[in-house]
């Protein structure tokens, strides 16, 4: 292992544990709730592709490329996925993405506490001096989500990626930069003691 270390982080409304292949069946449950997969502009792995997308997500974390975790909520029930991905190790940089959650667990405080942790692990343990956040340009609701978190416009990155589709995706890049941090933190402090 290198620059990130696999870690569980427990917060009151939800945990994300590291990625393992016994979530399998959780994250498919998670995955039907809103037919995730059918969305054009993002990727969610279909119930009968998640095993695949668990594998590949574990193969990158061998390779110190990926940190995946498994999200779930405050009952202990499995919600959706995020990772760590884009690791610049040297230059101490991670882009927080790949995240996708149950239709039940959207616009509540999880996704808020969710970025508050994997925040608080990047900054103030890994210290980075910068987070990254992507979407497709056309994702409205994963772009506000991402603004309200307190990150800045980096810029779009035109024709960035072929989508599984086959239409080219223009992606957002937002970041928070360690000068920035405390700010944002006490941002999302206040949002999660205000959604009590």
């Amino acid at each position: 292992m290198g620059f990130l270390r696999p870690v569980a982080l427990k917060g009151v409304h939800a945990s994300l544990v590291p990625l393992a292949a016994e979530h399998l069946a959780g994250l498919q449950e998670a995955a039907r709730d809103g037919e995730l997969w059918k969305l054009w502009y993002t990727f969610v792995p279909a119930p009968e592709a998640m095993a695949a997308e668990i594998e590949r997500r574990l193969g990158l974390l061998e390779r110190d490329s990926m940190l995946p975790f498994t999200v779930l909520d405050a009952a202990g029930r499995v919600a959706g996925m995020t990772t760590y991905m884009n690791v610049d190790g040297t230059n101490r940089r991670v882009e927080i993405g790949s995240t996708w959650y149950a239709r039940r667990v959207q616009r509540t405080p999880l996704n808020t506490e969710c970025k508050l942790m994997l925040l608080t692990h990047a900054f103030e343990t890994l210290d980075c001096i910068a987070v990254e956040f992507r979407t497709h340009r056309l994702n409205t609701q994963s772009r506000r989500a991402i603004e309200r978190l307190g990150a800045q416009l980096d810029g779009m990155l035109r024709a960035h990626q072929i989508s599984p589709n086959g239409s080219l995706r223009d992606t957002a890049v937002y970041s928070i930069t360690a000068a920035e941090w405390p700010t944002v933190r006490a941002h999302l402090r206040f949002q999660l003691e205000r959604s009590r």
